[in-house]
């Protein structure tokens, strides 16, 4: 759901309740395109958030305190420069356009009032915040400059005068009831796509509600009245992974047949909790995304080593051929002479004649010496390729694990934790400063509870595979991972009483989730006394060996419906 114009609206009814004639204590500005206000009201200090991000513009309260950078940027110094300790004096929204206003007034050097007046523009890649000098209509500056070369319609410049985006040939929202020719048209509309073609300041989401209403004028009235009075509920929707998927101030009925609904007291509880998940996510995937492309990098130069390797075994353990060589060409010494490229000689095992490549440099004994050498140097070459070809499988499932568990990673933590692991074996060159070069967090293995009370140990990445297996684990407890399958060692804490069979089953299902096959529907578990469970000498994080184990087939979504 884009902040749409109806959205606006409802965030500057709540907006003027809150924040009007308090006044501005701090201005903070933790990201390039994010200014938080604090402000001073008659019910305490409040934090206000005002985001030109492409992705997630917005303005609302906050509770949280961002952290901001050791060195403010410009526009915060600006920005502080002419509005610390002015008041608030109005929150307007432009039209029905996605466009919010606060008007400010302070004192000057001289003990003149002055006005001057903050433009917030929601309007995704091209949004933007604003100061304006009211006196002259200028732009004081922005925290991003627009000049001719980026757009050469409307230019975003100190100096200039201000002028607004360009209106949308629609009908506002707020004007569509009062406009007779515009009500028929909004009567007779087929579908969603064609409400949003009629009216500005509505989302694609609202519209097709607005479409499956009976009386559409009537619907559009209330939702207008519910934005302006602050009697909406808030809500948010959310996936199955606890993703944040949507937003509104009032409920919408697609989304609630898609995902699962929660309803917060005010607009900006609501705003707060869903771009924190948001933008969390966002962080997330960027960095994880980061470290999967140096993962898919060396698992493709894996691969690549491990044809080669393979087709060297090949070759090596096809290496009989030269001992026979060798012991035919000794046999027939004086059938050949130093220069020839080759010559044929009967093969007396088989009774076949065979012809047998020379070297032209070499004498006839020296070719037989050679063939036995090349025998040798093969069944050398057969133990060094098989030991070469084992340590690159390790690490093949070893960084296939890791792919796997950066895939799943739900934090910023957590892809932070796995960056760090590759760093500490060799995987990703660490960081150049000092200052960035943390000490990696506990590990802390996600927790789960049976259905019979027992709990469940889950490790996020391959030391926290390590640290549950083999220091948080007692001797009665039960192992599980995925058969063959990249995934998190999974243990169930059986106690004195021990682990049923439905105790094994259920924490199948978790382990299955928490794999590289939590897609699939019917998943091999491997699951073994933690006894029988051991690390050899020398193996990467996560990596183990065992024995006595059994297997059972697991649904993932039963491993899902734990979380």
């Amino acid at each position: 759901m884009p902040f749409d114009g109806l959205m606006t609206r409802a965030v500057t009814a709540e907006l003027q309740n809150r924040i009007v004639m308090g006044k501005v204590d701090k201005i903070a500005q933790p990201e390039q395109d994010v200014v938080v206000f604090t402000i001073h009201t008659k019910t305490g200090n409040v934090r206000l958030l005002m985001s030109a991000a492409a992705s997630h513009a917005r303005v609302h309260l906050i509770e949280n305190n961002p952290v901001n950078p050791v060195e403010p940027y410009s526009f915060c110094m600006l920005l502080r420069k002419y509005l610390t300790a002015s008041r608030i004096v109005g929150v307007e929204q432009h039209s029905s356009e996605r466009i919010m206003e606060l008007s400010f007034e302070s004192m000057n050097e001289l003990g003149f009032n002055v006005s001057r007046k903050l433009i917030i523009e929601i309007m995704g890649k091209h949004s933007n915040i604003v100061l304006v000098d009211l006196e002259s209509g200028k732009i004081i500056d922005s925290v991003k400059r627009v000049g001719f070369d980026v757009n050469r319609a409307r230019q975003v410049l100190p100096g200039l005068k201000y002028v607004y985006p360009p209106l949308q040939e629609k009908i506002p929202f707020d004007e569509i009831l009062t406009d007779q020719d515009g009500l028929e048209k909004l009567e007779s509309a087929h579908d969603g796509k064609e409400v949003l073609g009629l009216i500005s300041g509505i989302a694609p989401v609202y519209a097709d509600q607005l479409a499956s209403k009976d009386n559409r004028a009537e619907f559009m009235r209330e939702t207008i009245k519910m934005a302006e009075t602050g009697s909406g509920a808030p809500m948010a929707w959310f996936d199955e992974q606890g993703s944040p998927r949507d937003y509104y101030f009032t409920p919408l009925d697609a989304l609630d047949t898609s995902f699962r609904r929660v309803e917060y007291g005010t607009l900006s509880e609501c705003l707060e909790e869903y771009f924190s998940k948001k933008v969390t996510a966002n962080q997330t995937l960027q960095k994880a995304n980061d470290a999967m492309r140096r993962v898919n990098e060396l698992l493709s130069k894996k691969y690549l080593k491990k044809k080669r390797l393979s087709e060297d075994l090949i070759e090596a353990e096809n290496s009989d051929r030269y001992r026979l060589y060798g012991e035919l060409l000794t046999a027939n010494l004086g059938r050949f002479t130093q220069g020839m490229s080759k010559v044929d000689v009967l093969n007396y095992y088989t009774g076949e004649t065979v012809t047998i490549p020379l070297d032209v440099k070499l004498s006839p004994s020296k070719n037989a010496q050679a063939m036995y050498k090349r025998y040798q140097k093969a069944k050398t070459a057969v133990k060094e390729k098989q030991v070469q070809l084992e340590e690159n499988d390790a690490e093949i499932a070893y960084l296939e694990s890791t792919a796997a568990f950066l895939q799943q990673a739900c934090t910023v933590e957590e892809v932070e934790n796995i960056k760090r692991e590759l760093m500490d074996t060799g995987y990703m060159r660490p960081p150049r400063k000092a200052a960035l070069r943390k000490k990696a967090a506990e590990p802390r293995p996600l927790e789960f509870v049976l259905e019979s009370g027992l709990k469940v140990l889950v490790g996020r990445n391959n030391r926290e595979n390590d640290r549950l297996t083999f220091k948080m684990s007692d001797k009665g407890d039960i192992w599980l991972h995925t058969k063959d399958i990249p995934g998190s060692h999974v243990l169930i804490k059986c106690g004195p009483a021990g682990c049923t069979d439905e105790d094994i089953r259920e924490a199948a299902g978790i382990a299955a989730y928490h794999s590289k096959a939590q897609s699939s529907e019917n998943v091999p578990v491997d699951y073994v006394p933690i006894r029988y469970v051991k690390k050899p000498q020398g193996a990467k994080p996560g990596m183990v060996i065992f024995t006595n184990n059994r297997t059972i087939y697991a649904d993932p979504r039963e491993g899902r419906s734990s979380k």
